[in-house]
């Protein structure tokens, strides 16, 4: 199993977070920790264009069986985002600054490279058809009132609710695989 906050595990982020501006102090007021990149992946889902979603295999058999009860409550689950790495983390972020987001605004939005759940492989933003990815309205959904109901039988949890300790918008869509919450 994968163990968050074993800084020894982590690719060396000093760097990025020197670029975006990050001192361990911010770090730590948000209870930010660092997570290590999956090493042992499986392709979870390939979407229409090709894209595949990986996850770690005990993710995948969790998130398999969570989308067949899923569907047999007429409820429509997909993968709008799982596992990435550090560098792609620090790619999503550099693209937000170049778009004119501001430091504060991109890390109420994203996770700095290596903090991200998303590199451990058990992090998964969910979609449904007829609501874009990874927005707010994705709590009005029925997907997300299924999820809300049925996903910690699973082993899922919601990561971010409201006023999380993190200091990320709350996100909806954004359900992390833990056998304990």
């Amino acid at each position: 199993m994968i163990e968050p906050g074993n800084p020894a595990l982590v690719p060396d982020s000093t760097s990025l977070l020197n670029e975006f501006g990050i001192d361990r102090k911010w770090l730590a007021e948000r209870q930010l920790i660092p997570y290590p990149e999956a090493a042992d992946l499986v392709v979870a889902q390939i979407d229409p264009d090709g894209r595949e979603h990986l996850l770690t295999p005990q993710t995948a058999a969790a998130w398999e069986g969570l989308v067949q009860a899923a569907e047999a409550d007429g409820i429509v689950l997909h993968i709008t985002s799982a596992f990435r790495s550090v560098s792609r983390q620090a790619e999503i972020c550099r693209h937000k600054q170049a778009a004119g987001q501001s430091t504060e605004e991109i890390f109420t939005q994203s996770a700095p490279p290596g903090f991200s759940e998303h590199h451990t492989g058990c992090a998964i933003d969910v979609g449904t058809p007829g609501c874009p990815p990874c927005i707010p309205e994705f709590e009005t959904t029925p997907a997300f009132a299924w999820l809300s109901a049925h996903a910690s039988s699973f082993g899922f949890h919601l990561s971010f609710p409201r006023n999380n300790p993190q200091g990320f918008v709350f996100e909806p869509w954004h359900w992390r695989f833990a056998l304990t919450p």
